[in-house]
């Protein structure tokens, strides 16, 4: 309990204090405010290793994609994988709730790193456009976008299907995709309390190629991840 008290406050604190060091940051070039976002992923990395004895294990490096253009598609079972995947990947763009830029400070910095959002509860023009903005996000930087095909948080037994909008953004790419299966939920978990004394392992799984269809692509990432996190849980 007084790790999980330590580890909650100084994480916070942490994140407030880089957020407010980082504020005027807003006004200048993107890649101040993005480095603010790699110095997020090392302070939770710290914070895990130093109050509950995490140890984090990143899998397949050799997989990752750097000679050209891709998407990643990652498992999602706590805010780990938001703030760590900065520090692995070149400042990924994510996808993700509307909601989230509506938070004062942390919103304005999604915001600013070109963050691209999706309203759930109804249907607008900017969600109609959704696959336009991603493109175009593609098109025009070497950033990836990543998304959560999950949708939301889930435990780490839960194997709820994949979101079928995944099919849809890798088959209006074309490009390919890098899945990754992160079981940070045996640390981090979404529900009830932090556990110590574990190991967060971060897989790399083996780049799936353009040129299946939706639904087809959609079914074999939900099994490869899903087989990756059987086996290291």
């Amino acid at each position: 309990m007084i790790r999980n008290t330590l580890f909650s406050f100084f994480f916070f604190t942490g994140i407030v204090v880089i957020s407010i060091l980082f504020l005027p940051s807003l006004m200048f070039p993107q890649k101040i405010v993005l480095f603010g976002g790699k110095l997020f992923g090392y302070w939770s990395s710290f914070c895990l290793k130093f109050f509950l004895n995490t140890k984090i294990n990143i899998k397949g490096k050799e997989n990752i994609i750097n000679d050209t253009k891709f998407f990643i598609a990652s498992s999602h079972q706590s805010m780990f994988e938001t703030f760590f995947l900065q520090t692995i990947f070149n400042s990924p763009k994510f996808i993700l709730k509307y909601e989230l830029l509506k938070i004062p400070v942390f919103g304005w910095y999604l915001s600013k790193i070109g963050s691209i959002s999706v309203n759930r509860n109804k249907i607008s023009k900017d969600n109609i456009g959704l696959i336009d903005k991603i493109k175009s996000a593609v098109i025009t930087s070497d950033r990836p976008i990543i998304i959560f095909p999950q949708g939301t948080r889930v435990l780490p037994d839960e194997r709820v299907p994949f979101k079928k909008g995944v099919g849809r953004i890798y088959s209006e790419l074309n490009i390919k995709c890098q899945p990754i299966a992160i079981n940070s939920g045996t640390v981090w978990p979404k529900k009830g309390s932090l556990i110590k004394n574990k190991t967060i392992t971060i897989s790399i799984l083996k780049a799936i190629e353009p040129g299946l269809d939706s639904k087809e692509f959609t079914n074999l990432i939900e099994k490869k991840i899903y087989s990756e996190l059987d086996n290291i849980d």
